[in-house]
Order: structure tokens, then C-alpha cells, then sequence
């Protein structure tokens, strides 16, 4: 009696699940429905209330017939206390090529009605900080910042030509002749000089570097993880294949880059552990991402062929590499990877090895996985304010290394939080 009831009742779930179906919504397209929304960054609390804004006069598709509300030309909006939310420029990019639905579900008929939904990538504001002007930005500094670059990622045409404009420099010198001319213009335009913290806070603005914090007292502190890896991605990366892998050439196997020793090498070493530490796994899977993406990403900028040549990865990852690590032109809608984005991308990179190596990384490993020079690599390191230098006795200790490791130079990221000074070159 009892193998009777066992399949009475198999056969009564099976029954019902034969009656899920799927229908589209028959309310009209052109009525009020409802609004996918996606917050990248911060989100606002459950009571927060938000509207919907036409950008502009709807016009009828036909005489009689008026646009349906998901393709109604429009942003949304809402604010707390604090925190005003709207539409970003990012929402129509979002929605290129792609439609999305809202499903609802009826358990008693078993029906799935679907209705076409908009979606919009939200961005905020914070209110106290709508009156402040953003720090203006001297000529020199751009000059030292462009010269900077160009000595370091330039070719040797480019190089030459810095180092030509710097020779032809006034010399200050000559100029003693006309001092007492001057001084009375240098005293009336005193007080319009920016001051030190100025001019130091005018420096920072214009690293290329993650988001810090310079008064960190720990360095796992000066680049907080989310500053490397937003929430919504975070979330989105799934390491379930990893861990029932069955042994390190099937994990290999998922990676989206393949054919990093320093990646290889950490995965295995997380792995030996009896438990493995699955933040630094997903750090690693994230890692291998950037680096495939700076791969796929060296000349055109396709993001239908990155998402082939990475099928593994989130859809949210994906685009939000791109939001971030590439810009569009004005009057264009290709993507671009810039020389300012492309060495944001490699910090980015760079903060998350840092933080799976405690600190201390061996810079050659990755110049080899990314076909770099060490020195290019090593002057990125440096850039975030670590120091090039080998480990002392208490460093190898604290990371359980052993004395051998000590010849090998590593990239130091230590308190309080130092960055190089811009190096000013003498007069030829």
C-alpha cells in the first residue's frame, strides 16, 4: 500500500507541474506597468519612493495607436534625506539589443504572464555636495601628469618629443634681469596660488588608481575590496564549479584566462588548504576576468564577442568592465578603451593582487602573464604607494614564506599610505 501512494502522489506532481505555462500580459502595451530597476553602487532603503518622467512629447505611432510604455522615452527618479536617485546615461546603453520581461506567476493556474518592463541603471547624488565645484586642475599638473604618462607608455617618438619641450623650458635665470618689473604683478597675484593642501589634493584627484583612503591604518584598509569589485558583481560570481572540481586542471579549465602561472599557482595553493578561503578564490576568478578582458579588449571593443570568448562570466561583470574601463565618444556608441582607462584597469588589477598576496607580490610573475615589461609593472605598483623592495625576516614570517623567498624584490603596500613624488627632471 505504501508503493501505491509513493506513486499516486509522483504522479500528482507530475500533473501539475505539466500545467505551467507561459502568456503574454493583455493589457494594453500603452498601460502604466512596471520598471525594472538596477542600483551599480548605492541602493536606496525599501521605503524609498520613485516616480517616472517623460524626456520628451510622446508621439503617436499611428494616428490612433499611441507608444507603448516600454518604449516610452523617459527616466525615473527619487531622493531620501540624503540621497537624491535618477536615470544615468548608462541606461540607454544598457538596454541596446536587448528586451526585458517581468514575469508573474499564478500557483492556482499554474500561468506565467509576462509583460515587456523598461530598465533603468540608476545613479546618485549626495545632496551636501551639489554646491561644491569640483577642484580645478592646473596646466602644469596636466603637463606633468601627460609627460608622466608618456615616459612611462609612450613610444620613442613620443618620448623624444617630451624630453625636446622640456629643454626648451625658460631658463629662470635669465630672466633676474626683469625681477624688479615683475614683483609687483608675483605680489598682487600671491593670494590667487593654491596652497600645499591644495595643490596635494589636486595631485590626487588625478591618480590613476582605485578610491582610497590615506588615513587607513591597515593596508587591507587603503583599497577596500568594493572598490575593486562592486557589490552586484560580487554577488553575481558563483564559485559552486570550483569547489566540486575534481582536481586543478579541471578549475583551470573554468578560468576565463587559462594561462596565468601567478593565478595558477594561487588557485592551487587555496585549494591545498582543508578549507579553502573562498573570498580569495572569488578574488582570483575576478582577476583572471580582468586580465582576459584586457586581452579581448586590445584593439576593437565588441561586447557580443567578449561575452563568447567568456561564456562563464556574469552579464553584470561584463558591463560593468566596460562602464568603467572603457568610454564612449561624443556622436559615437562604439566603446573605446582609452590610455587613462586602460591603466585604470591594470591598478584596479594590481589593488586585488595585493590583497590575495597579503600585501607582497612578486611583480614578475604578472609582467609575464601580461606580456609587460617588470619595470612598466613595477611603476604601477608604485603608483598605488607600494614599495619595490625585498622581504625582511619579520615579512616572511608574518606571510609563513621561507628565507629563499627574501631575494625576490616584491611590491609592498604598508601604512601610512606614501605615493611617489612626481620626479622633476633638470635642466639639460
Amino acid at each position: 500500500m505504501a508503493a501505491m501512494t509513493t506513486s499516486k502522489k509522483r504522479k500528482r506532481e507530475l500533473d501539475d507541474t505539466q500545467k505551467v505555462s507561459f502568456a503574454l500580459s493583455d493589457q494594453p502595451a500603452t498601460q502604466l506597468g512596471p520598471v525594472l530597476a538596477n542600483f551599480p553602487s548605492v541602493k536606496p532603503t525599501k521605503s524609498t519612493s520613485f516616480k517616472c518622467y517623460k524626456t520628451q512629447t510622446q508621439k503617436p505611432t499611428t494616428d490612433n495607436e499611441e507608444m507603448p510604455f516600454a518604449d516610452i522615452p523617459m527616466l525615473i527618479a527619487g531622493e531620501t534625506e540624503a540621497v537624491d536617485f535618477y536615470s544615468s546615461e548608462e541606461t540607454q546603453r544598457g538596454s541596446q539589443g536587448s528586451r526585458y520581461l517581468v514575469g508573474i506567476h499564478n500557483k492556482r493556474t499554474g500561468v506565467t504572464t509576462l509583460r515587456a518592463a523598461p530598465l533603468h541603471i540608476l545613479t546618485h547624488e549626495v545632496k551636501a555636495l551639489k554646491g561644491l565645484q569640483p577642484a580645478a586642475v592646473s596646466t602644469l599638473q596636466r603637463l606633468e601628469a601627460r609627460a608622466a604618462l608618456g615616459e612611462t607608455f609612450g613610444t620613442k617618438k613620443a618620448k623624444l618629443a617630451i624630453r625636446a619641450q622640456e629643454r626648451n623650458k625658460v631658463d629662470v635665470s635669465a630672466m633676474e634681469g626683469v625681477a624688479d618689473h615683475l614683483q609687483e604683478s608675483i605680489l598682487k597675484n600671491t593670494s590667487t596660488l593654491p596652497s600645499k593642501e591644495e595643490a596635494k589634493a589636486n595631485a590626487d584627484s588625478t591618480r590613476l588608481v582605485p578610491q582610497y583612503d590615506v588615513d587607513a591604518l591597515n593596508p587591507s584598509d587603503i583599497y577596500p575590496l568594493h572598490n575593486m569589485i562592486p557589490k552586484p558583481e560580487w554577488k553575481a560570481l558563483s564559485i559552486s564549479a570550483y569547489m566540486s572540481a575534481g582536481d586543478g586542471s579541471q578549475r583551470v579549465a573554468l578560468l576565463p584566462f587559462k594561462r596565468s602561472n601567478w593565478i595558477n599557482d594561487h588557485l592551487t595553493l587555496a585549494f591545498a588548504s582543508p578549507s579553502p578561503n573562498k573570498t580569495a578564490i572569488k578574488m582570483l576568478i575576478y582577476i583572471s576576468t580582468m586580465i582576459a578582458f584586457h586581452k579581448a579588449t586590445f584593439k576593437d571593443i565588441n561586447k557580443e564577442v567578449i561575452q563568447q570568448k567568456l561564456p562563464m562570466v556574469p552579464s553584470i561583470v561584463i558591463d560593468g568592465l566596460l562602464s568603467r574601463f572603457t568610454e564612449t565618444a561624443r556622436g559615437s556608441t562604439e566603446p573605446r578603451k582609452t590610455t587613462e582607462k586602460g591603466t585604470m584597469l591594470l591598478t584596479h588589477m594590481f589593488a586585488l593582487c595585493l590583497h590575495v598576496d597579503d600585501f607582497a607580490t612578486d611583480t614578475s610573475v604578472i609582467a609575464a602573464d601580461l606580456s609587460m615589461e617588470p619595470a612598466k609593472v613595477n611603476m604601477l605598483f608604485k603608483s598605488l604607494g607600494c614599495k619595490i623592495n625585498k622581504l625582511t625576516q619579520s615579512d616572511l614570517k608574518r606571510l609563513g614564506l621561507p628565507d629563499s623567498a627574501g631575494e625576490v624584490k616584491r611590491a609592498i603596500l604598508k601604512t601610512p599610505l606614501e605615493f611617489p613624488k612626481p620626479r622633476m627632471r633638470r635642466r639639460a
